[in-house]
């Protein structure tokens, strides 16, 4: 199970835990791109705190990963603005 699911998952079991809370701050700071305190981090038990480094984890790969398709899409956007060059057939 990915690591994203697995906040949730503890989020919504354990609503009014410290570590659920802190969990919830680190993900609507990742989301926001707002300034979050490594330092809360020590404040986890060891599986939370090694949740928390996965959930960094992947939450880096997502954004990799929508940033490429993001940049396709502009890519493509700007590849059919240009008119095709001469001598090149449009249908390849």
């Amino acid at each position: 199970m990915r690591a994203i699911k697995k906040t949730r998952l503890y989020i919504e079991h354990n609503p009014d835990s410290e570590a659920a809370k802190l969990l919830a701050r680190l993900v609507l700071s990742l989301e926001r791109e707002t300034e979050f305190p490594v330092s809360d981090l020590y404040k986890l038990d060891f599986d939370r705190f090694k949740l928390a480094l996965n959930l960094l984890d992947e939450w880096r790969l997502d954004r990799y990963y929508a940033g490429k398709g993001r940049l396709f899409d502009v890519s493509f956007q700007m590849h059919n603005m240009q008119p095709p060059e001469a001598g090149t057939s449009t249908n390849s």
